[in-house]
Protein backbone atom coordinates (compact mmCIF):
# COMPACT_ATOMS: atom_id res chain seq x y z
CA UNK A 1 0.00 0.00 0.00
CA UNK A 2 1.86 2.87 -1.21
CA UNK A 3 2.09 6.23 1.40
CA UNK A 4 0.17 9.14 1.08
CA UNK A 5 0.16 9.13 -2.59
CA UNK A 6 3.87 8.80 -2.94
CA UNK A 7 4.68 5.64 -5.12
CA UNK A 8 8.36 6.11 -5.01
CA UNK A 9 10.47 8.88 -2.98
CA UNK A 10 13.24 11.24 -4.55
CA UNK A 11 15.77 8.43 -3.28
CA UNK A 12 14.72 5.76 -5.59
CA UNK A 13 13.12 3.98 -2.44
CA UNK A 14 9.22 2.72 -2.94
CA UNK A 15 6.98 4.37 0.22
CA UNK A 16 5.03 1.81 1.59
CA UNK A 17 2.13 2.75 5.16
CA UNK A 18 2.27 0.57 7.68
CA UNK A 19 -1.21 -0.68 8.62
CA UNK A 20 -2.58 0.04 12.19
CA UNK A 21 -6.22 -1.08 12.53
CA UNK A 22 -8.32 2.08 13.37
CA UNK A 23 -10.34 0.36 16.27
CA UNK A 24 -7.04 -0.80 18.36
CA UNK A 25 -5.53 2.46 17.95
CA UNK A 26 -8.11 4.39 19.24
CA UNK A 27 -8.60 2.16 22.13
CA UNK A 28 -4.89 2.76 22.97
CA UNK A 29 -5.29 6.10 22.87
CA UNK A 30 -8.32 6.49 25.13
CA UNK A 31 -7.04 4.05 27.63
CA UNK A 32 -3.33 5.73 27.65
CA UNK A 33 -4.98 9.12 27.03
CA UNK A 34 -1.96 9.75 24.02
CA UNK A 35 -2.24 11.01 20.97
CA UNK A 36 -4.07 9.60 18.06
CA UNK A 37 -0.64 8.98 16.32
CA UNK A 38 0.95 7.16 18.96
CA UNK A 39 -1.90 4.85 19.60
CA UNK A 40 -1.56 4.17 16.10
CA UNK A 41 1.92 3.99 15.93
CA UNK A 42 1.39 0.81 18.81
CA UNK A 43 -1.14 -0.60 16.83
CA UNK A 44 0.87 -0.54 13.91
CA UNK A 45 3.04 -2.96 16.01
CA UNK A 46 0.77 -5.25 16.64
CA UNK A 47 0.40 -3.72 20.10
CA UNK A 48 -2.79 -4.59 21.92
CA UNK A 49 -4.72 -2.37 24.38
CA UNK A 50 -3.80 -4.94 27.42
CA UNK A 51 -0.37 -4.98 26.27
CA UNK A 52 -0.05 -0.85 25.27
CA UNK A 53 1.07 -0.03 29.23
CA UNK A 54 3.92 -2.39 29.47
CA UNK A 55 5.14 -1.48 26.03
CA UNK A 56 5.46 1.57 27.15
CA UNK A 57 6.81 0.99 30.86
CA UNK A 58 8.61 -2.00 30.17
CA UNK A 59 9.13 -3.54 33.53
CA UNK A 60 11.23 -7.12 34.64
CA UNK A 61 8.81 -7.85 36.53
CA UNK A 62 5.60 -8.12 34.02
CA UNK A 63 7.93 -9.48 30.89
CA UNK A 64 10.88 -11.59 32.77
CA UNK A 65 9.93 -15.31 31.96
CA UNK A 66 10.29 -17.85 34.89
CA UNK A 67 14.14 -19.19 34.17
CA UNK A 68 12.95 -22.15 34.77
CA UNK A 69 11.14 -22.51 31.42
CA UNK A 70 14.52 -23.15 29.78
CA UNK A 71 15.64 -26.92 29.28
CA UNK A 72 18.53 -27.56 31.28
CA UNK A 73 18.01 -24.34 33.62
CA UNK A 74 17.48 -25.99 36.68
CA UNK A 75 20.47 -28.54 36.30
CA UNK A 76 22.48 -25.50 35.58
CA UNK A 77 21.22 -23.40 38.21
CA UNK A 78 21.91 -26.32 40.87
CA UNK A 79 25.11 -26.66 39.70
CA UNK A 80 26.35 -23.04 40.24
CA UNK A 81 24.60 -22.72 43.20
CA UNK A 82 27.06 -25.69 44.49
CA UNK A 83 29.94 -23.96 43.13
CA UNK A 84 29.33 -20.72 45.28
CA UNK A 85 28.57 -22.53 48.46
CA UNK A 86 31.35 -23.96 48.38
CA UNK A 87 33.97 -21.29 47.03
CA UNK A 88 35.09 -23.41 43.97
CA UNK A 89 36.78 -22.01 41.46
CA UNK A 90 34.82 -21.51 38.31
CA UNK A 91 36.04 -20.82 34.70
CA UNK A 92 34.10 -18.87 32.49
CA UNK A 93 34.88 -19.40 28.49
CA UNK A 94 33.59 -16.28 26.04
CA UNK A 95 33.66 -15.38 22.72
CA UNK A 96 35.21 -12.20 21.38
CA UNK A 97 32.16 -10.11 20.29
CA UNK A 98 30.25 -7.59 22.18
CA UNK A 99 27.64 -10.53 23.06
CA UNK A 100 30.45 -13.10 24.18
CA UNK A 101 32.14 -10.17 26.47
CA UNK A 102 28.89 -8.94 27.70
CA UNK A 103 28.10 -12.87 28.88
CA UNK A 104 31.06 -13.19 30.56
CA UNK A 105 31.40 -9.86 32.16
CA UNK A 106 28.09 -10.64 33.67
CA UNK A 107 28.89 -14.12 34.91
CA UNK A 108 32.28 -13.46 35.90
CA UNK A 109 30.71 -10.48 37.84
CA UNK A 110 28.09 -12.43 39.50
CA UNK A 111 30.46 -15.47 40.82
CA UNK A 112 33.00 -12.42 42.10
CA UNK A 113 30.20 -10.75 44.08
CA UNK A 114 29.27 -14.41 45.74
CA UNK A 115 32.85 -14.88 46.50
CA UNK A 116 34.06 -17.66 44.19
CA UNK A 117 37.65 -17.90 42.78
CA UNK A 118 37.57 -17.42 38.53
CA UNK A 119 39.29 -17.44 35.56
CA UNK A 120 38.28 -16.71 32.24
CA UNK A 121 39.66 -17.18 28.61
CA UNK A 122 38.69 -15.49 25.21
CA UNK A 123 39.66 -17.33 22.44
CA UNK A 124 42.11 -15.65 19.76
CA UNK A 125 40.66 -15.14 16.49
CA UNK A 126 43.19 -16.03 14.11
CA UNK A 127 44.69 -18.56 16.21
CA UNK A 128 42.29 -20.45 17.93
CA UNK A 129 39.61 -19.88 15.91
CA UNK A 130 35.26 -19.79 17.45
CA UNK A 131 34.50 -21.56 20.19
CA UNK A 132 35.70 -23.99 23.11
CA UNK A 133 38.78 -25.53 22.41
CA UNK A 134 40.56 -28.53 23.95
CA UNK A 135 44.15 -26.71 25.21
CA UNK A 136 41.99 -23.64 26.94
CA UNK A 137 39.64 -25.86 28.19
CA UNK A 138 42.26 -28.03 29.96
CA UNK A 139 44.64 -25.15 30.76
CA UNK A 140 41.45 -23.55 32.97
CA UNK A 141 40.45 -27.12 34.63
CA UNK A 142 44.75 -27.02 35.51
CA UNK A 143 44.11 -23.59 36.79
CA UNK A 144 41.88 -25.68 39.15
CA UNK A 145 38.55 -24.74 37.51
CA UNK A 146 35.79 -27.68 38.79
CA UNK A 147 33.08 -25.69 36.72
CA UNK A 148 33.87 -24.40 32.75
CA UNK A 149 31.00 -22.55 31.92
CA UNK A 150 30.55 -21.50 28.63
CA UNK A 151 29.21 -18.27 27.66
CA UNK A 152 28.03 -17.38 23.81
CA UNK A 153 29.13 -20.64 22.32
CA UNK A 154 29.73 -24.23 22.92
CA UNK A 155 26.45 -25.48 21.45
CA UNK A 156 27.84 -26.77 18.73
CA UNK A 157 31.56 -27.94 20.52
CA UNK A 158 30.77 -31.73 21.97
CA UNK A 159 34.65 -32.88 20.90
CA UNK A 160 35.88 -29.80 22.39
CA UNK A 161 34.08 -30.55 25.51
CA UNK A 162 35.18 -33.75 26.05
CA UNK A 163 38.37 -33.16 26.83
CA UNK A 164 36.82 -32.21 30.53
CA UNK A 165 35.32 -35.36 31.13
CA UNK A 166 36.64 -36.80 34.30
CA UNK A 167 38.42 -32.74 34.94
CA UNK A 168 35.46 -30.42 35.84
CA UNK A 169 31.56 -30.05 35.18
CA UNK A 170 30.56 -27.85 31.49
CA UNK A 171 28.03 -25.34 31.02
CA UNK A 172 26.67 -24.00 28.25
CA UNK A 173 24.93 -20.76 28.34
CA UNK A 174 24.18 -19.77 24.53
CA UNK A 175 21.73 -18.98 21.67
CA UNK A 176 23.44 -20.21 18.50
CA UNK A 177 21.19 -21.83 16.52
CA UNK A 178 21.61 -26.09 17.21
CA UNK A 179 21.52 -28.68 14.49
CA UNK A 180 21.57 -31.80 16.66
CA UNK A 181 21.39 -32.86 19.70
CA UNK A 182 23.49 -30.83 22.59
CA UNK A 183 26.93 -31.94 23.53
CA UNK A 184 26.96 -34.76 26.43
CA UNK A 185 28.02 -32.22 29.40
CA UNK A 186 25.79 -30.91 32.51
CA UNK A 187 24.05 -28.92 31.00
CA UNK A 188 22.91 -26.79 27.59
CA UNK A 189 21.12 -23.45 28.18
CA UNK A 190 20.10 -22.30 24.82
CA UNK A 191 16.44 -21.85 23.49
CA UNK A 192 17.69 -22.00 19.89
CA UNK A 193 17.97 -26.22 20.77
CA UNK A 194 16.02 -28.12 19.29
CA UNK A 195 14.49 -30.11 22.09
CA UNK A 196 13.72 -26.64 24.00
CA UNK A 197 10.29 -25.24 24.18
CA UNK A 198 10.70 -22.10 26.34
CA UNK A 199 9.45 -19.62 22.82
CA UNK A 200 12.54 -17.16 23.97
CA UNK A 201 14.44 -17.74 20.67
CA UNK A 202 15.14 -14.34 20.28
CA UNK A 203 17.57 -14.09 23.45
CA UNK A 204 20.91 -13.30 22.90
CA UNK A 205 23.72 -14.78 25.19
CA UNK A 206 23.81 -12.52 27.92
CA UNK A 207 20.09 -12.48 28.23
CA UNK A 208 20.22 -16.34 28.74
CA UNK A 209 23.32 -15.75 30.97
CA UNK A 210 20.80 -13.23 33.07
CA UNK A 211 18.28 -15.50 33.25
CA UNK A 212 20.71 -18.46 34.60
CA UNK A 213 22.01 -16.11 37.42
CA UNK A 214 18.72 -14.79 38.36
CA UNK A 215 18.07 -18.58 38.61
CA UNK A 216 21.03 -19.69 40.37
CA UNK A 217 20.11 -16.73 42.65
CA UNK A 218 16.88 -17.96 43.60
CA UNK A 219 18.35 -21.70 44.61
CA UNK A 220 20.60 -20.11 46.61
CA UNK A 221 17.68 -18.17 48.64
CA UNK A 222 16.00 -21.23 48.91
CA UNK A 223 19.11 -22.76 50.64
CA UNK A 224 18.92 -20.04 53.14
CA UNK A 225 22.51 -18.75 51.41
CA UNK A 226 21.70 -14.68 52.09
CA UNK A 227 20.49 -15.96 55.91
CA UNK A 228 23.26 -13.65 57.03
CA UNK A 229 25.30 -11.97 53.86
CA UNK A 230 23.33 -9.66 51.20
CA UNK A 231 22.24 -10.83 47.97
CA UNK A 232 23.43 -9.76 44.32
CA UNK A 233 22.27 -6.57 43.05
CA UNK A 234 21.38 -8.43 39.62
CA UNK A 235 19.67 -5.15 38.26
CA UNK A 236 23.17 -3.69 38.00
CA UNK A 237 24.03 -6.37 35.87
CA UNK A 238 21.54 -5.08 32.69
CA UNK A 239 23.57 -2.59 31.22
CA UNK A 240 25.63 -5.41 29.99
CA UNK A 241 22.28 -7.40 28.92
CA UNK A 242 21.12 -4.41 27.20
CA UNK A 243 24.62 -3.92 25.05
CA UNK A 244 24.69 -7.14 24.11
CA UNK A 245 20.94 -7.13 23.20
CA UNK A 246 21.53 -4.33 20.59
CA UNK A 247 24.22 -5.08 19.89
CA UNK A 248 23.60 -8.65 18.47
CA UNK A 249 21.08 -7.33 17.01
CA UNK A 250 18.11 -9.20 19.07
CA UNK A 251 14.28 -8.17 18.51
CA UNK A 252 13.75 -5.33 20.79
CA UNK A 253 10.19 -6.62 21.93
CA UNK A 254 8.90 -9.03 24.69
CA UNK A 255 11.63 -9.56 27.46
CA UNK A 256 14.30 -8.20 25.38
CA UNK A 257 12.43 -4.39 25.16
CA UNK A 258 11.99 -4.45 29.39
CA UNK A 259 16.24 -5.70 29.82
CA UNK A 260 17.36 -3.14 27.20
CA UNK A 261 14.70 -0.60 28.64
CA UNK A 262 15.95 -1.01 32.40
CA UNK A 263 19.46 -1.65 31.21
CA UNK A 264 19.63 1.72 29.33
CA UNK A 265 18.26 3.29 32.90
CA UNK A 266 21.42 1.40 34.45
CA UNK A 267 24.03 2.22 31.79
CA UNK A 268 23.08 5.52 32.24
CA UNK A 269 24.50 6.52 35.75
CA UNK A 270 27.80 5.34 34.14
CA UNK A 271 28.33 2.96 37.51
CA UNK A 272 30.20 0.37 35.51
CA UNK A 273 34.33 2.08 34.91
CA UNK A 274 34.47 0.22 31.78
CA UNK A 275 31.19 1.31 30.04
CA UNK A 276 31.52 4.83 31.56
CA UNK A 277 35.29 5.06 30.02
CA UNK A 278 33.88 4.13 26.90
CA UNK A 279 31.24 6.83 26.68
CA UNK A 280 33.50 9.18 27.70
CA UNK A 281 36.15 8.04 24.63
CA UNK A 282 33.56 8.30 22.09
CA UNK A 283 31.91 11.51 23.41
CA UNK A 284 28.60 9.97 23.85
CA UNK A 285 27.27 12.48 25.91
CA UNK A 286 23.78 12.86 24.83
CA UNK A 287 20.58 10.80 26.23
CA UNK A 288 22.10 6.86 26.37
CA UNK A 289 19.81 5.13 23.61
CA UNK A 290 20.04 1.70 21.87
CA UNK A 291 21.83 3.67 19.02
CA UNK A 292 24.55 4.67 21.65
CA UNK A 293 25.05 0.93 22.00
CA UNK A 294 24.90 0.07 18.44
CA UNK A 295 27.00 2.50 17.13
CA UNK A 296 29.26 4.12 19.47
CA UNK A 297 30.02 1.18 22.72
CA UNK A 298 29.72 -1.86 20.57
CA UNK A 299 32.13 -1.01 17.65
CA UNK A 300 34.90 -0.72 20.10
CA UNK A 301 34.10 -3.99 22.17
CA UNK A 302 34.17 -5.58 18.87
CA UNK A 303 37.74 -3.95 17.19
CA UNK A 304 39.75 -5.62 19.65
CA UNK A 305 38.45 -9.21 19.12
CA UNK A 306 38.85 -8.03 15.04
CA UNK A 307 42.04 -7.41 14.86
CA UNK A 308 43.83 -7.41 18.45
CA UNK A 309 43.90 -8.63 21.38
CA UNK A 310 40.93 -10.99 21.90
CA UNK A 311 39.86 -10.32 25.59
CA UNK A 312 40.36 -6.08 25.71
CA UNK A 313 36.29 -5.25 25.28
CA UNK A 314 36.19 -8.45 28.47
CA UNK A 315 39.02 -6.60 30.62
CA UNK A 316 37.44 -3.18 30.14
CA UNK A 317 34.00 -4.27 31.47
CA UNK A 318 35.50 -5.93 34.10
CA UNK A 319 37.69 -3.23 35.21
CA UNK A 320 37.21 -1.48 38.78
CA UNK A 321 39.57 1.06 38.35
CA UNK A 322 38.32 4.11 36.82
CA UNK A 323 41.55 5.24 35.41
CA UNK A 324 42.57 1.89 34.17
CA UNK A 325 39.00 1.77 32.48
CA UNK A 326 39.94 5.17 31.01
CA UNK A 327 43.26 3.61 29.45
CA UNK A 328 42.04 0.59 28.09
CA UNK A 329 39.17 2.52 26.37
CA UNK A 330 41.15 4.67 24.82
CA UNK A 331 43.04 1.74 23.30
CA UNK A 332 39.83 0.23 22.23
CA UNK A 333 39.06 3.40 20.46
CA UNK A 334 42.72 3.58 18.78
CA UNK A 335 42.05 -0.16 17.70
CA UNK A 336 38.58 0.86 16.33
CA UNK A 337 39.99 3.61 14.00
CA UNK A 338 42.99 0.93 12.64
CA UNK A 339 39.64 -1.55 12.04
CA UNK A 340 38.20 1.34 9.72
CA UNK A 341 41.30 1.84 8.27
CA UNK A 342 41.03 -2.16 7.50
CA UNK A 343 37.98 -1.98 6.31
CA UNK A 344 37.84 1.24 4.12
CA UNK A 345 40.77 -0.80 1.94
CA UNK A 346 38.31 -3.60 1.50
CA UNK A 347 35.11 -2.25 1.06
CA UNK A 348 35.32 -1.00 -2.43
CA UNK A 349 37.13 -4.22 -3.65
CA UNK A 350 34.37 -6.43 -2.18
CA UNK A 351 31.20 -4.11 -2.98
CA UNK A 352 31.93 -4.16 -6.99
CA UNK A 353 32.08 -7.65 -6.52
CA UNK A 354 28.90 -7.84 -5.00
CA UNK A 355 27.01 -5.49 -7.24
CA UNK A 356 28.03 -7.76 -10.02
CA UNK A 357 26.73 -10.76 -8.60
CA UNK A 358 23.54 -8.58 -7.88
CA UNK A 359 23.05 -7.66 -11.50
CA UNK A 360 23.18 -10.88 -12.28
CA UNK A 361 19.74 -11.57 -9.81
CA UNK A 362 21.85 -13.47 -7.53
CA UNK A 363 19.77 -14.02 -4.08
CA UNK A 364 23.21 -13.97 -2.07
CA UNK A 365 26.02 -12.77 -2.42
CA UNK A 366 29.05 -14.19 -1.90
CA UNK A 367 32.50 -12.33 -2.49
CA UNK A 368 36.13 -12.91 -1.72
CA UNK A 369 39.25 -12.08 -1.63
CA UNK A 370 43.44 -13.00 -1.04
CA UNK A 371 44.25 -11.25 1.97
CA UNK A 372 41.01 -9.63 3.23
CA UNK A 373 41.37 -9.46 7.09
CA UNK A 374 39.46 -12.18 8.64
CA UNK A 375 38.41 -9.60 11.53
CA UNK A 376 36.43 -7.40 9.47
CA UNK A 377 34.29 -9.66 6.98
CA UNK A 378 31.16 -9.64 9.09
CA UNK A 379 31.57 -5.58 8.87
CA UNK A 380 31.44 -5.66 4.91
CA UNK A 381 29.15 -8.05 4.63
CA UNK A 382 26.76 -5.94 6.79
CA UNK A 383 27.68 -3.26 4.52
CA UNK A 384 26.95 -4.98 1.23
CA UNK A 385 23.80 -6.70 2.96
CA UNK A 386 22.47 -3.06 3.79
CA UNK A 387 23.46 -1.60 0.07
CA UNK A 388 21.90 -4.40 -1.90
CA UNK A 389 19.26 -5.56 0.17
CA UNK A 390 20.39 -9.08 -0.31
CA UNK A 391 21.63 -11.90 2.15
CA UNK A 392 25.94 -11.12 1.95
CA UNK A 393 28.78 -13.45 2.65
CA UNK A 394 32.36 -12.38 2.49
CA UNK A 395 35.38 -14.42 3.17
CA UNK A 396 39.18 -13.38 3.23
CA UNK A 397 41.23 -16.08 1.80
CA UNK A 398 44.79 -17.13 2.96
CA UNK A 399 46.86 -20.51 2.82
CA UNK A 400 43.89 -21.64 0.37
CA UNK A 401 41.53 -21.61 2.88
CA UNK A 402 38.59 -18.74 3.04
CA UNK A 403 37.33 -17.67 6.27
CA UNK A 404 34.30 -15.24 6.60
CA UNK A 405 31.25 -14.17 7.75
CA UNK A 406 27.91 -13.56 6.50
CA UNK A 407 24.40 -11.17 7.52
CA UNK A 408 21.22 -11.75 6.37
CA UNK A 409 18.39 -9.58 6.08
CA UNK A 410 14.81 -10.05 8.08
CA UNK A 411 13.06 -13.55 6.95
CA UNK A 412 16.15 -15.52 5.48
CA UNK A 413 17.48 -17.94 7.82
CA UNK A 414 21.05 -17.70 6.66
CA UNK A 415 22.24 -19.76 10.03
CA UNK A 416 20.62 -22.60 9.15
CA UNK A 417 21.85 -22.79 5.13
CA UNK A 418 25.36 -22.20 6.39
CA UNK A 419 24.82 -25.04 8.37
CA UNK A 420 23.41 -27.22 5.53
CA UNK A 421 26.03 -26.21 3.22
CA UNK A 422 28.60 -27.42 5.95
CA UNK A 423 26.54 -30.63 6.62
CA UNK A 424 26.78 -31.09 2.61
CA UNK A 425 30.85 -30.68 2.82
CA UNK A 426 30.86 -27.85 1.36
CA UNK A 427 32.84 -25.94 3.95
CA UNK A 428 34.53 -27.38 6.77
CA UNK A 429 32.69 -25.62 9.61
CA UNK A 430 30.07 -23.48 9.71
CA UNK A 431 27.08 -22.02 11.95
CA UNK A 432 24.98 -19.04 13.17
CA UNK A 433 21.70 -18.08 13.69
CA UNK A 434 18.95 -16.16 11.05
CA UNK A 435 20.74 -13.15 10.58
CA UNK A 436 24.20 -14.00 10.70
CA UNK A 437 26.93 -16.74 10.14
CA UNK A 438 30.21 -17.84 10.11
CA UNK A 439 31.70 -20.34 8.10
CA UNK A 440 35.43 -21.71 6.19
CA UNK A 441 35.95 -23.94 3.87
CA UNK A 442 38.88 -23.93 0.89
CA UNK A 443 39.13 -21.42 -1.22
CA UNK A 444 38.09 -23.68 -4.35
CA UNK A 445 34.94 -24.26 -2.90
CA UNK A 446 33.79 -20.53 -2.58
CA UNK A 447 31.76 -20.68 -5.71
CA UNK A 448 30.11 -24.27 -4.99
CA UNK A 449 28.73 -22.67 -1.54
CA UNK A 450 27.61 -19.35 -3.61
CA UNK A 451 25.70 -21.33 -5.94
CA UNK A 452 24.25 -23.95 -3.10
CA UNK A 453 23.45 -20.72 -1.06
CA UNK A 454 21.41 -19.13 -3.96
CA UNK A 455 19.76 -22.62 -5.00
CA UNK A 456 18.56 -22.79 -0.99
CA UNK A 457 17.71 -18.71 -0.30
CA UNK A 458 16.36 -18.49 -3.76
CA UNK A 459 13.30 -16.74 -2.99
CA UNK A 460 15.15 -13.78 -1.36
CA UNK A 461 16.09 -13.12 -5.67
CA UNK A 462 12.45 -11.21 -5.45
CA UNK A 463 13.04 -9.04 -3.05
CA UNK A 464 13.63 -5.57 -4.01
CA UNK A 465 17.08 -3.88 -4.59
CA UNK A 466 16.25 -1.08 -1.59
CA UNK A 467 14.79 -1.84 1.54
CA UNK A 468 10.66 0.10 1.17
CA UNK A 469 10.83 2.89 3.01
CA UNK A 470 8.29 2.16 5.55
CA UNK A 471 5.68 4.94 6.57
CA UNK A 472 3.65 5.25 9.84
CA UNK A 473 2.21 8.28 10.27
CA UNK A 474 2.08 12.17 8.64
CA UNK A 475 1.71 15.30 10.33
CA UNK A 476 2.14 18.48 9.17
CA UNK A 477 4.98 21.19 10.35
CA UNK A 478 3.43 23.07 12.56
CA UNK A 479 1.83 20.05 14.53
CA UNK A 480 5.38 18.55 14.71
CA UNK A 481 5.41 19.72 18.19
CA UNK A 482 8.06 18.96 20.61
CA UNK A 483 5.29 17.48 23.18
CA UNK A 484 4.52 15.15 20.15
CA UNK A 485 8.45 14.04 19.97
CA UNK A 486 8.29 13.06 23.55
CA UNK A 487 5.44 10.98 23.06
CA UNK A 488 7.17 8.77 20.05
CA UNK A 489 10.33 8.78 21.99
CA UNK A 490 7.94 6.55 24.64
CA UNK A 491 8.33 3.92 22.27
CA UNK A 492 11.82 3.90 22.53
CA UNK A 493 14.27 1.93 22.52
CA UNK A 494 14.70 1.60 18.58
CA UNK A 495 16.32 -1.52 16.73
CA UNK A 496 15.46 -4.46 15.39
CA UNK A 497 11.94 -5.62 15.79
CA UNK A 498 10.92 -1.60 16.80
CA UNK A 499 12.16 0.43 14.34
CA UNK A 500 11.83 3.65 15.05
CA UNK A 501 8.80 5.49 13.47
CA UNK A 502 9.18 6.68 10.15
CA UNK A 503 6.32 10.38 9.86
CA UNK A 504 5.59 12.42 6.91
CA UNK A 505 6.06 16.41 7.23
CA UNK A 506 2.86 16.67 4.13
CA UNK A 507 3.70 19.54 1.82
CA UNK A 508 7.03 20.99 3.64
CA UNK A 509 8.64 23.85 2.45
CA UNK A 510 12.50 24.33 2.94
CA UNK A 511 13.59 28.01 4.00
CA UNK A 512 16.74 27.47 4.09
CA UNK A 513 19.44 24.94 3.15
CA UNK A 514 23.17 24.74 4.17
CA UNK A 515 25.56 21.72 3.91
CA UNK A 516 27.31 21.47 6.99
CA UNK A 517 29.67 19.13 8.87
CA UNK A 518 32.85 17.44 8.01
CA UNK A 519 33.58 17.33 4.11
CA UNK A 520 30.14 19.05 4.12
CA UNK A 521 28.15 15.70 4.27
CA UNK A 522 25.35 16.72 6.05
CA UNK A 523 22.28 19.54 5.12
CA UNK A 524 20.85 21.35 7.54
CA UNK A 525 17.23 22.86 6.54
CA UNK A 526 14.68 24.98 7.99
CA UNK A 527 11.19 24.44 7.38
CA UNK A 528 7.67 25.83 7.48
CA UNK A 529 4.28 24.76 6.61
CA UNK A 530 2.72 25.99 3.78
CA UNK A 531 0.93 28.55 5.75
CA UNK A 532 3.67 29.72 7.13
CA UNK A 533 3.72 28.93 11.11
CA UNK A 534 6.64 28.10 13.27
CA UNK A 535 9.61 26.91 11.57
CA UNK A 536 11.19 23.18 12.24
CA UNK A 537 14.75 22.53 12.14
CA UNK A 538 16.18 19.41 10.06
CA UNK A 539 18.48 17.60 9.16
CA UNK A 540 19.57 15.28 6.32
CA UNK A 541 23.07 12.82 7.39
CA UNK A 542 25.36 11.39 4.36
CA UNK A 543 23.61 13.39 1.67
CA UNK A 544 24.89 12.36 -1.32
CA UNK A 545 24.35 13.79 -4.46
CA UNK A 546 21.26 13.09 -6.24
CA UNK A 547 17.64 13.97 -7.16
CA UNK A 548 16.89 13.99 -3.09
CA UNK A 549 19.37 16.53 -1.93
CA UNK A 550 19.59 18.55 -5.13
CA UNK A 551 15.56 19.00 -4.12
CA UNK A 552 16.77 19.67 -0.92
CA UNK A 553 19.09 22.62 -1.75
CA UNK A 554 16.68 23.91 -4.45
CA UNK A 555 15.80 27.58 -3.99
CA UNK A 556 12.68 27.21 -5.51
CA UNK A 557 10.51 26.74 -1.95
CA UNK A 558 8.24 23.96 -3.75
CA UNK A 559 6.17 21.69 -1.20
CA UNK A 560 7.62 18.51 -0.49
CA UNK A 561 6.79 15.57 1.53
CA UNK A 562 9.43 14.89 3.80
CA UNK A 563 9.88 11.30 5.29
CA UNK A 564 11.88 11.05 8.48
CA UNK A 565 12.18 11.14 12.47
CA UNK A 566 10.92 13.30 14.59
CA UNK A 567 13.24 14.05 17.45
CA UNK A 568 14.13 15.39 21.25
CA UNK A 569 17.34 17.24 20.41
CA UNK A 570 18.66 17.83 23.85
CA UNK A 571 21.99 20.68 24.68
CA UNK A 572 23.38 22.08 26.99
CA UNK A 573 19.95 21.18 28.93
CA UNK A 574 17.92 22.41 26.63
CA UNK A 575 15.28 20.28 24.65
CA UNK A 576 13.69 20.83 20.90
CA UNK A 577 11.92 19.39 18.46
CA UNK A 578 13.70 17.71 15.52
CA UNK A 579 13.48 16.18 12.15
CA UNK A 580 15.85 13.94 10.97
CA UNK A 581 15.52 13.20 7.13
CA UNK A 582 15.68 10.45 5.32
CA UNK A 583 13.44 10.79 2.19
CA UNK A 584 11.33 13.33 -0.10
CA UNK A 585 9.13 13.63 -2.89
CA UNK A 586 7.28 16.40 -4.74
CA UNK A 587 4.07 17.10 -3.07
Amino acid sequence: MTAFGVEQGLSGRRWTLRHAEDRIALGISQRLEVPDIVGRLLAARGIGVEAAADFLEPTLRALLPDPSCLIDMDTAAERMADAVSSGETVGVFGDYDVDGACSAALMVTWLRDLGCPVTHHVPDRMKEGYGPNGPALTAMAARGARLIVCVDCGTAAAEALSVLAGHADAIVLDHHKAEGPPPPILATVNPNRLDCASGLTSLCAAGVAFLTVVAATRALRRRGHFAHRPEPNLMALLDLVALATVCDVMPLSGVNRALVFQGLRIMSRRARPGVAALLEVAQAREKLSAFTCGFALGPRINAAGRIDEADLGLRLLLCEDRIDALALAERLDGINRQRQEVEADMLDAAMHAASLQAEAGDAVLVVAGEGWHPGVVGIVSGRIKERFNRPACVAGIAAGMAKGSGRSVPGVDLGGAVIAARQAGILATGGGHPMAAGFSCRSDRIEGFRAFLNERLAAAAALPGAVDLVVEGALSVPGATLDLARQVERLAPFGSGNEEPILVLQRARVIRADRVGKDSASIRLFLEGEGGGPRLKAMMFRAREGALTDALLSRDRVPLHLAGYLRVEAWNGTENVGFVISDAALA
